[in-house]
């Protein structure tokens, strides 16, 4: 019979820093990847201070420095005069090495931990893993069971099953966790267009007549967005390419000669844009950290971060009772103790720019109520030092900062 001190589920930025925290305290553990590599488009790719500062204390910043980057220093909204972008959050204010949001493709991010994780004799990989349900005893769950690509099926038993695979996690449909959720008023389409010499750096956006437009630069393309209606992905649809086309280039006129790079439908990926959290994070023998927990919206692109700072508190707290084999509930309530106020007000956010910016500005109104509302809140945000620090510094750190156990740091 298969066993591992701990089973992660899911080979994303939680399940991976988890895995390598857990491998380097000693710990036994085995991350179960449903898919057979890291290469997904149109995944997030910001990687904020913290995960910075968490990368320098394993040791892994000049590594990660050498990955492909571009660096952010402003967190930006359209709701200015004309709605033009206005900066909420200046990250480059704060003081430390580490005062920007670098972007990097989320699967050199993972190859780079995976790599390190390697090196660990405790530490196991299986990618092409699917987990296919949890192994339940009086009341606990023990493991989990398995399928793999080229369809065998086993079990794995665990002192700990860690829920790190999404916002798809088999754990969400466990009724005793609880799921609550809160209205979006978007979903987003993800396409890619060829970035050229001369074209802006880092994260840009554009702003149209009822459409939003976010783009990461990737280097030698862009990964482009487009916010629409909530459920109208099939009514866009119809109204054809080339309207949407025209749409796109008026919110993003720099882009216009090169949209007809985009010649199908098909290359254009739908996001389901949710926003949600488990009101239990846990059961006997089971925790829920990252997207599992609490789903984000793409608003300010921190749901990779709140992951992984979810995976590094879990290490903290749950290392010496996995070395004693012997995990209780307790255990596992503190770590959501710990994470549920960052992710909570994180998400009160989330909702605050739903309904005060991107509502209104998809529906046709002017975000806040009003032109001269928006005029003063754009007004305090350029003029007010502190107003801008404070979002810089949430947004940067959390509520709190994470660091990791000792045993894992190098």
């Amino acid at each position: 019979m298969e066993r591992a001190t701990c089973c992660v589920v899911g080979g994303g930025p939680a399940g991976m820093v988890l895995g390598l925290l857990l491998a380097r305290a000693g710990v036994e553990v085995t991350v179960l990847e449903k898919h057979g590599d890291f290469l997904r488009d149109f995944r997030g790719d910001t990687v904020h201070p913290s995960t910075l500062a968490l990368l320098d204390d394993l040791g892994l910043a000049e590594r990660f420095a050498r990955l492909p980057q571009r660096r952010v220093t402003t967190v930006q909204l359209p709701f200015g005069p004309g709605r033009s972008l206005v900066t909420v959050g200046d990250i480059g204010a704060l003081r430390g090495t580490y005062n920007y949001i670098a972007m990097v493709p989320q699967w050199d991010f993972l190859n780079l931990l995976a790599d390190e994780a390697r090196r660990e004799p405790s530490f196991s990989l299986r990618m092409s893993t699917e987990v296919t349900s949890f192994l339940v005893e009086r009341g606990r769950v023990t493991g989990v069971r398995y399928r793999t690509s080229d369809g065998r099926t086993g079990e794995l038993r665990s002192t700990l099953t860690v829920a790190c695979d999404g916002r798809s996690s088999l754990a969400r449909s466990l009724p005793e966790l609880g799921l609550r959720s809160f209205t979006c008023p978007m979903d987003a389409w993800w396409f890619r267009l060829p970035r050229r010499e001369g074209d802006p750096h880092g994260l840009v956006g554009g702003v149209g007549d009822r459409f939003l437009a976010p783009m990461i630069d990737r280097g030698d393309y862009w990964q482009c967005g487009a916010l629409i209606p909530k459920g109208a992905d099939a009514q866009r649809r119809a109204a054809g390419l080339e309207r949407f086309m025209a749409d796109f280039t008026a919110a993003v006129p720099w882009l216009a000669d090169r949209v007809h790079t985009l010649r199908s439908w098909d290359e254009v990926k739908l996001l389901d844009v949710r926003l949600d959290r488990l009101r239990r994070w846990h059961r006997p023998g089971l925790l829920c950290i990252g997207d599992a927990a609490h789903a984000m919206s793409p608003v300010f692109g921190i749901g990779i971060n709140l992951a992984v700072e979810d995976a590094v508190a879990a290490a903290r707290y749950l290392v010496e009772p996995l070395r004693r084999g012997a995990v209780g509930v307790r255990d596992v309530r503190a770590v959501q103790r710990r994470r549920w106020p960052t992710a909570a007000a994180m998400q009160a956010l989330q909702r605050i720019a739903h309904a005060r910016v991107i509502e209104p500005l998809l529906a046709g109104r002017p975000p806040f109520g009003d032109p001269r509302r928006a005029q003063r809140v754009t007004e305090l945000l350029t003029t007010s030092r502190w107003l801008n620090r404070v979002p810089a510094y949430f947004l940067a750190y959390g509520a709190v900062r994470e660091r990791p156990p000792t045993a894992s740091m190098r």
